[in-house]
């Protein structure tokens, strides 16, 4: 009985931890604090948000797993991590699917 306790707990931590490190932040928070500042139009090479031709071409071109890996990385004029340095690739991906609309 014991050792069933011990599992369940186990299990309900693991299901716990797990679902932490999905969970997305809120994509318009993170636009506000790290995005904005080049997406909002003050750097024209970089798409901005609302601008679903741009957003579509990249997204059809690159493709999204591209796109979060620049994100990450940094590419051309957008510094690595894109300025949030506590977002993870689940971040970036909901990010840039909320600038594409």
């Amino acid at each position: 009985m014991k050792k069933l306790l011990i599992a369940l707990s186990m299990a309900t931590l693991t299901g716990t931890l797990a679902t932490a490190a999905v969970a997305a932040q809120d994509p318009e928070a993170v636009f506000t604090r790290a995005c904005g500042a080049c997406h909002n139009g003050q750097l024209p090479t970089a798409p901005k948000k609302g601008d679903t031709a741009a957003w579509q071409q990249r997204i059809d071109e690159k493709g999204m797993e591209t796109l979060v890996q620049h994100a990450t990385n940094g590419f051309n004029a957008m510094p690595p991590r894109g300025l949030c340095m506590d977002c993870t690739a689940e971040d970036y991906q909901a990010v840039i699917e909320w600038m594409a609309k």
